[in-house]
Order: structure tokens, then sequence, then C-alpha cells
């Protein structure tokens, strides 16, 4: 509620550190506590016409989301964040939406590298094809064996490489270890 209206109180500090408390059993701001506090209060008086705020459709882009969390759990953030090149905000971001929408996302500097990799081999496929053509015309003689070999080798590994790269990707979204993986 960005727009909303600000009401600000001094308090003692006892009875600060009793809000203090409350919210933190429940789990909430301060802030959400005492607005939950001033809208019982206001219902159970004797006033008919209780203003009620309307909820949007839908919460706009830019909506925060805030959310604590002990040294322990930071620390694993930070790290995972860290291992993917991304921000803990934008990881956390990426992961919630993974979550919701049933999606593996595979962050930015792993696509990246995974379209370079698949323009390696569709100029190694393209190479394939006018061999086989030049081969097919009489122009140049076939590859060896080793040749072959070899070829076959590189695009083995390169599929290997990307199915592992793909599931350690899926591991890592779905709470698996992501530096392990790599």
């Amino acid at each position: 509620m960005a727009n909303g209206s600000l009401i600000a109180s001094r308090v003692t500090p006892e009875m600060k550190a009793l809000i203090v408390e409350l919210a933190e059993r429940g789990q909430v701001t301060e802030s959400a506590l005492v607005k939950q506090l001033l809208e019982v209060m206001l219902r159970t008086s004797r006033l008919t016409q209780f203003p009620r705020e309307e909820p949007s459709a839908r919460a706009p882009r830019d909506a925060r989301l805030y959310v604590r969390l002990d040294r322990e759990d930071w620390d694993r953030l930070a790290d995972r964040a860290e291992a993917r090149g991304m921000p803990a905000a934008t990881y956390v971001s990426a992961l919630v939406r993974s979550h919701l929408r049933g999606a593996t996302p595979i962050p930015e500097a792993e696509l990246l590298a995974l379209k370079r990799a698949i323009a390696e081999l569709s100029a190694i496929g393209r190479n394939l094809n006018q061999i086989a053509k030049a081969a097919h015309q009489g122009k140049a003689a076939l590859p060896g064996r080793e040749d072959l070999r070899a070829m076959l080798k590189i695009a083995e590994t390169l599929r290997d490489h990307f199915k592992g790269l793909l599931k350690a990707n899926e591991r890592s979204w779905s709470g698996g270890s992501y530096a392990a993986t790599k």
C-alpha cells in the first residue's frame, strides 16, 4: 500500500518491546501488526461505515516481498546466488517464479553458453554436410575412420555435457546443490 496514509505514534520502550514480540510471534512486521490492531479496534467501534480497502486484481510488476532469514539460511542463499552469478534477490525471484510456474529457468550466463555451444555444433554439422556433398560429387576424399571417430566423440561429449548441465540446472532449482555439479 505505497499510496496509503501514514499514522505515526510514539510509545514507551516497554510497549515497543511488546509490539516487537507480538509481531515476531505472528511473523509479521511491526507496521502490519499495528495496522491489524487498528482495524480490529475500528471494526468493533460504533462506526457504521468502516472504510474497506478494495484488493487490487493483481500486484504490480514491482511489488515487493520482504522475507526474514536466519543467518545460516542467508549464507546458503548467498552461496547459491553467487554460484549462479546472480544477486540474491534475483535468485530468490527466479526460484519463486520457478516453483509457482513449475518451470526450470536457465540463468542468462548459462543460456548464452548453451547458445554458443549450439552454434558451434551447427557449424560442425554444416561442415560435415559440405564434406558429404563434396564426397558424393567426387570432389573430396572422405575423412578417415579416426577423423569420424573424433567427430563422433566430440558430438557425444557435447551431448552428455548438455544433458548434465540441464540436469544440474533442474536439480539446483529443486533444492539440490548446484556447486557440486559444476
